[in-house]
């Protein structure tokens, strides 16, 4: 079935679900099961043709073994990522690096850069899962948006918007562990994008951002998409 818009849900925090304009499912980032903001609803989806993971972190990967079991949809990560979801049984994995693209039923992934850390603690122990990303997502009619995972603001991001000419943006904006909102609002100038979804606050005390802060400092012309938990805007 063809749709003609893309369909963007926020999951909470940094965990979305994206149906795309030609039709398919595509789960970023999934903290679902412990995600204090996560619906009840999206909780255990398993209607999937692809599963991206931006980095290691609990709060982005702790539930993707889970989901891919589920859903036998492919996931697209680092090598880093795959191989530590492979010493758990995924066998359906598609690993990158950034740089470079591959495609998903036509819809284009491109591994791009972002500055941030990547492990997991598992048993006590932290483990090394590469670097962190982000991705840039070209859908089947063509819109580009840009996920910039976790994140700090980069002088790079304006090479991204030479080389990729994204329209949306999907940037954190909570602080402490990522950018705040005064720095996503020059990230999202220098990208050049038309609409921002923001993204990773109000899931904690500590991350004291809000899209009210966000659009005091965004340029104009800057749509700010505020989704609420479990909210689909197309």
């Amino acid at each position: 079935m063809t749709h003609s818009a893309l369909a963007i849900t926020w999951l909470g925090h940094g965990s979305f679900h994206f149906r795309t304009p030609g039709g398919q499912k595509l789960l970023i980032d999934p903290w679902l099961e412990t995600n204090p903001k996560c619906p009840a609803a999206w909780k255990k989806p398993t209607a999937l043709d692809g599963i991206l993971i931006t980095h290691g972190h609990a709060d982005h990967a702790t539930d993707a073994a889970a989901v891919a079991k589920a859903s036998g949809a492919p996931v697209i990560a680092s090598f880093e990522i795959c191989t530590w979801l492979g010493h758990k049984g995924i066998k359906n994995v598609r690993p990158m690096n950034k740089g470079g693209t591959q495609s998903l039923g036509g819809v284009l992934v491109s591994m791009v850069d972002a500055r941030h850390s990547s492990s997991i603690e598992e048993n006590g122990t932290i483990v090394p899962l590469g670097e962190a990303a982000g991705f840039v997502i070209k859908f089947e009619d063509g819109l580009t948006l840009y996920f910039a995972g976790d994140t700090a603001l980069f002088g790079d991001m304006r090479m991204i918007a030479e080389i990729y000419h994204p329209v949306i943006a999907c940037v954190p904006i909570g602080d402490l562990f990522t950018m705040g909102p005064q720095d996503a609002a020059k990230a999202c100038e220098w990208l050049g994008v038309k609409q921002v979804v923001p993204m990773h606050y109000g899931t904690f005390p500590g991350l004291t951002g809000t899209p009210d802060m966000l659009r005091k400092h965004l340029p104009p012309g800057i749509e700010v998409l505020e989704l609420q938990p479990g909210e689909t805007s197309e």
